[in-house]
Parts: structure tokens; C-alpha cells; sequence
């Protein structure tokens, strides 16, 4: 209790936290452990004035365990994080220079433009994070930290020409995330084979996701939603044997689902919605045992859905609709499922609601020539089908005129001119113009 107290009064003192922003923890293997800090092991001189000089609270030994070393007879920090930063915070070169034993920098909400980092902070950097703070962010500068585990950047827009620019000289890297930066260009074809964790969604890569990507045997997340990614997916991809998170959705990928997938053992979750992916979805997928997560939906799939009801209700998300042509078998699957998918007729083939009876279908014909002097050569004339459930359908009398003047010559051409009328754009038909144009109608073929 006493040092969970400590934590948090050094956090307040350290940073001036008026916010609390969530952000990954820090990996504890590149991080320096170090024991309670003693009465005369006090920080190096040189960086308490940098703290000062970032308006940082030095009154008290900022050292706690894991954010100094032990070194005698001065420590050092080896983690800086900078939250909510005040208008008059500024980093410079200097201070940056003095805070080289720094093995990990968090900003959180930190607007301040970047200044050049020294080459001693940039060779012990281990972990770097900017969440909505660092401006004027560049490739060239990011891949400066070759030394670099975890790389987190969210928010932060990103000029570079493509991904590879940032991670090519990350020899150690194990896990990056770029998420909403503004990236452009394609997927990196060479990838460090230590990455474990990838997240590069909501940018604007394009292009094909490269076989490449699949031999990361110790890949174990892999987000790339929400770009403009197309082709098909990489038969190997089921090479990713270590993959727990799968989310593809919000591009353009299309083609079927590969059956490699099948190979991958734990995979929990699965999201390939919002794509242009076909074919019949594969039924391998109901027997994934540790699935628990799946989005189909807003695709092309076709055929009958391979599910039964007992797997659907296991998972904790399941999504289908927005696939037209897919429908599901009645005899397994209860309607009270409202899966947002038609079910199948006995051929295997979507039952299309039918048309509701209030709402008429329409369909365009010819303009048979003027009426009543009104159409204008207009060619905007309809048959209303169904008129026996429309309300504003002919009356009685109207009929009653039509079936008398069939028996006369010469006869009506067709019941369809008895009732044509002008569809008014945006307007409401009014029975009375209605009957007025059946009579004349009526008169003109009489005559």
C-alpha cells in the first residue's frame, strides 16, 4: 500500500497530471529495474535542471523503482513521460542531451513541435510513444530510433512516403503501432521477423497486402483496418501460426476466404467486414475453438450460411448482414436470431420479403401521347401496380364506366390506359385530378 502511495504522489510531482490518457505499458524486459532509492542516491545534477527547465517538480527525489537506475553516487532516469503539457513547456536539444540514459518516452497530449533528439538519447531509446502530441512528425525522423522495441504513434500525422521508411533500420522491433496517421504509400515487403504486435489501421495504404507479411511466425495481432487495401488475400496466410487478431475490415479486399486460415489454432478474433470478399463463406470457420469474435458483414458472400445455432450463440460477436445473396437454413438456425440475412427457400436461394401493401411498386412506360392537353410531351408516366391496395387506385364509379364502354365500339385499347396517370415529382397524387384524367381518357376512346 505504501508503495502504491509513493507511485502515485512521484506520477503527480513528476508529470503534472491533469488528465489521465490510457496508454500501453511499458515493456518491464526494456525497462532498468532498480531497488528503493536511498537516502544518499540522489539524481544526476544534470537532470534535475532539465527537469526543472520542463517545469517538472524536483523538490522530492524523483527516482522510484523502474524509473531510475542504481547507479552511486548519482542516478539516472531511464523513463520520461510528459502528459498535458503547459503552452510554456519546450523541448530543446539540450535538455534532450542531458536525459540521454532515458530508455523510454511517453507524450500524452504533449502539442509541441519535434527538435532533433542527440544521438545518445536516439541509441538508448528502447520504447517511444506520441498519442495526439508531437507536430511535425516525419519518417526520416522516426527511423533515427534504430534501437527501438516499441514504437506507439496515434494522432500524429506522419509525412513519409510509405511505412518502410520509418521501420527499415528497426533491426529489434517487436511491436508498432501507427494508428491514424495519415499514411500513405503501400505495405512493406521486408518485415523484422521479431514482430509480435502490428496496428498500421485508419491510415491511407493502398495496394496488396504482401506474402511477405505472412512468414512473421511470432505475430500475434495484426490491424490493418480501415485503409484502401485491395487484391485477394495470400494463400499463406494460415503461415501466421502464432496470430491471435485478425481485422482486415474497411477496405477493398475481395476474393474468398482462404482455407489456410484453418491452420492458424488460436485465433480469437476475426473481422473481414466491409469488404468486397465472395464466394460461400467456408465451414472450417465454426470449427475454430477459439474464436470468439467474428464480422462478416457488408460483403458478397453467397450460398447458404455453414453455421448452426449453438456456434453463433458461443461466440461473443457475430455479425453477417449486408450479404444479399446469403441466406440461412430455417431447420437449424430460429428466425428469433435476427441475423440481418434473408432465410433460404428450398433451393438454397434468399426468400425476398414481400413488397409491403401500402408501398405501390412503380415501373416507366412510354408516353402514349398527350391526354388532357397536360404532359407537355413529358415522358414522366408511370402504371402503379397493385391498385386494388392503394388507396388513391380508381373508384367504383370510375370502373363501373370502364366495364360499360368495353362493351362498346370501338373498345378500350387496354385497361393500362384506363389507369395511366402523370407522376407530379415530389407530390402527393390527388384523387380528384385522377379521376379527372381516367374520364378524359375514357371520353377520348369513346369518341
Amino acid at each position: 500500500m505504501i508503495a502504491s502511495i509513493t507511485t502515485i504522489t512521484f506520477f503527480l510531482l513528476l508529470l503534472r497530471l491533469t488528465a489521465t490518457v490510457p496508454l500501453p505499458p511499458p515493456s518491464t524486459k526494456d525497462t532498468v529495474a532498480a531497488e528503493s532509492p536511498s537516502t544518499s542516491a540522489t539524481l544526476d545534477p544534470n537532470q534535475l535542471r532539465a527537469l526543472q527547465f520542463l517545469h517538472i517538480p524536483t523538490t522530492q527525489d524523483p527516482c522510484i523503482p523502474s524509473t531510475c537506475d542504481d547507479a552511486t553516487p548519482f542516478r539516472h532516469l531511464l523513463f520520461l513521460r510528459l502528459t498535458n503539457c503547459s503552452s510554456d513547456q519546450h523541448l530543446s536539444t539540450t535538455v534532450l542531451s542531458a536525459l540521454s540514459t532515458v530508455t523510454t518516452v511517453n507524450f500524452l497530449n504533449c502539442h509541441t513541435p519535434v527538435v532533433h533528439f542527440p544521438s545518445s538519447l536516439t541509441t538508448n531509446l528502447h520504447s517511444f510513444t506520441s498519442i495526439n502530441s508531437l507536430q511535425r512528425l516525419t519518417g526520416v525522423f522516426l527511423s533515427r530510433f534504430h534501437h527501438l522495441t516499441h514504437l506507439y504513434i496515434s494522432g500524429d500525422p506522419i509525412k513519409a512516403s510509405g511505412i518502410h521508411i520509418i521501420t527499415s533500420n528497426m533491426k529489434s522491433l517487436k511491436s508498432v503501432t501507427l494508428y491514424n496517421t495519415r499514411l500513405t504509400g503501400f505495405l512493406p515487403k521486408d518485415w523484422n521477423p521479431k514482430l509480435t504486435y502490428i496496428d498500421f489501421s485508419k491510415n491511407k495504404l493502398k495496394g496488396t497486402i504482401p506474402t511477405s507479411l505472412t512468414l512473421l511466425k511470432n505475430l500475434e495481432v495484426l490491424n490493418i483496418s480501415s485503409n484502401n487495401l485491395n487484391g485477394v488475400l495470400p494463400n499463406s496466410l494460415g503461415g501466421l501460426l502464432s496470430l491471435k487478431m485478425l481485422s482486415l475490415s474497411s477496405n477493398s479486399i475481395s476474393g474468398p476466404i482462404p482455407a489456410s486460415i484453418s491452420a492458424i489454432p488460436g485465433l480469437v478474433h476475426l473481422d473481414l467486414g466491409s469488404n468486397q470478399f465472395d464466394g460461400v463463406i467456408p465451414e472450417f470457420i465454426s470449427e475454430m475453438k477459439e474464436l470468439k469474435y467474428l464480422n462478416l458483414e457488408n460483403n458478397k458472400f453467397h450460398g447458404v450460411l455453414p453455421f448452426n445455432e449453438s456456434f453463433i450463440k458461443r461466440l461473443d460477436v457475430f455479425k453477417i448482414s449486408g450479404n444479399y445473396d446469403l441466406c440461412y437454413n430455417r431447420s437449424i438456425i430460429s428466425v428469433e436470431m435476427n441475423l440481418g440475412i434473408a432465410a433460404c427457400d428450398k433451393h438454397g436461394m434468399p426468400i425476398l420479403p414481400p413488397p409491403a401493401m401500402n408501398t405501390p411498386s412503380w415501373s416507366a412506360v412510354e408516353d402514349g401521347g398527350d391526354d388532357d392537353g397536360e404532359s407537355g410531351g413529358d415522358d414522366d408516366k408511370v402504371v402503379k401496380k397493385n391498385e386494388v391496395h392503394v388507396n388513391r387506385g380508381p373508384n367504383k364509379v370510375v370502373l363501373g364506366v370502364a366495364i360499360a364502354l368495353s362493351a362498346m365500339d370501338p373498345p378500350i385499347s387496354s385497361f393500362s390506359e384506363v389507369t395511366l396517370w402523370k407522376k407530379e415529382k415530389n407530390e402527393k397524387k390527388e384523387p380528384r385530378r385522377m379521376y379527372q384524367q381516367q374520364l378524359v381518357l375514357l371520353r377520348d376512346n369513346k369518341s
